[in-house]
């Protein structure tokens, strides 16, 4: 099951109802608020706990975001750009993260740096 901490903190995250993808027309526009309404939420979670891990933007549409990920580890902060699109059959289909500056450099990326 799901870590008691992340349960914690979902719940604190508002319900997405909109069932639509990028090819939806109109109701798209409905998800993508909730999905920003949602985003908002977490990021402002995360903020408030100490635990701010990564900043994103998406393009006009919401189908194609990017921006950045980090990790401190031993007192270093470790930087990468972080990029994804939506596909047109989500929410039934997850996003697939991309970092692509560590394509290939473990055993668990994938071509293009996807996790």
């Amino acid at each position: 099951g799901l870590d008691p901490a992340v349960k914690k903190l979902a719940k604190k995250l508002p319900i997405l109802s909109v069932k639509a993808s990028p090819r939806d027309g109109d109701l798209w526009v409905e998800r993508l608020k909730e999905e920003y309404a949602a985003l908002i939420q977490y990021v402002k979670l995360n903020k408030e706990s100490g635990n701010d891990w990564f900043h994103v933007e998406s393009n006009k549409t919401g189908t194609r975001w990017t921006g950045k990920c980090w990790i401190v580890h031993e007192l270093l902060t470790y930087e990468f750009d972080l990029q994804f699109d939506v596909p047109a059959t989500y929410p039934d289909v997850p996003c697939e993260l991309e970092l692509p500056e560590l394509d290939g450099k473990t055993a668990k990326m994938y071509r293009g740096g996807k996790i």
